[in-house]
């Protein structure tokens, strides 16, 4: 079986591809989008992959040997600082790949990317990639947009963690793993929430208890089941929809952008 490299954190293990067969169906909206030819010389090269729960798929500084299109799940990519602090810097679901550099010609990445919701992935290492991309002006395409809109979501959410409350960013971040979640339940720990806002864990409690009140999520024993889409949208500033009209402008919803529940 092929896997990325293992990294030395203690959350590493190898990723799982369990079969050579190739994919019957396709879920990932990059490959989706591509013309018919396309798509099935791409095929030769995808295999399936699973993302265990916070499996590291990637160190900060680390070598990157293949992409991960992702068709189920979420993965973060986080940022550490020289003190050790971490803090998430985008989201890739279902409408994107993991391993962003090497569509670029780069094999390093600056960020870990970590599994947060438990999925699958189609996987296809550099060599086929860069293959692809030289037969696929498609391809070649779809990443470059993907890419711009992937910098949307990296330039509002840094703007977001800067300016806004944090009941409010709280609420535009269970927007974005909302719309990448199979259901309107998901695992989430204050800890974790911590981290990915860069905001204290008493402050996620007050901000999540203050969504809860509102009767806008359910928060309990490691899960957030999110109880009213429409009145949580309310809630979050208008960034998520910023980076959400990017995606669409450059995707479209049947090219890979998230759909809102």
């Amino acid at each position: 079986m092929q896997a990325l490299p293992a990294t030395p954190c203690a959350r590493s293990r190898p990723i799982a591809t369990p079969h050579q067969h190739q994919p019957s169906t396709i879920r990932n909206g990059l490959l989706a989008a591509l013309p018919p030819q396309d798509l099935a010389r791409l095929r030769l090269g995808l295999r399936p992959a699973e993302l265990p729960f916070d499996q590291i798929l990637f160190s900060a500084e680390g070598v990157v040997e293949a992409v991960l299109f992702v068709e189920s799940g979420m993965v973060s990519l986080i940022a550490t600082l020289d003190d050790g602090k971490q803090v998430e810097v985008g989201i890739v679901g279902r409408e994107g790949l993991v391993g962003l550099p090497l569509a670029f010609g780069d094999d390093r990445s600056l960020v870990e990317a970590r599994v947060q919701q438990e999925g699958t992935a189609l996987r296809m290492n550099a060599a086929d990639l860069r293959d692809g991309m030289g037969e696929s002006a498609a391809l070649r395409s779809q990443l470059n947009r993907y890419a711009l809109a992937f910098q949307a979501q990296v330039t509002t959410t840094a703007a977001c963690n800067a300016f806004h409350p944090v009941a409010e960013r709280l609420a535009r971040w269970l927007l974005i793993a909302h719309d990448r979640a199979d259901g309107d339940r998901f695992p989430m720990t204050h800890d974790f929430l911590s981290m990915m806002l860069s905001v204290s864990r008493p402050a996620v409690s007050i901000a999540a208890a203050t969504l809860q009140n509102a009767e806008l999520i359910h928060y309990g024993r490691g899960r957030i089941e999110v109880t009213n889409r429409p009145g949580l949208e309310a809630a979050s500033c208008g960034c998520y929809h910023v980076a959400r009209r990017e995606f669409a402008r450059l995707l479209g919803n049947g090219g890979g952008a998230p759909r809102p529940r």
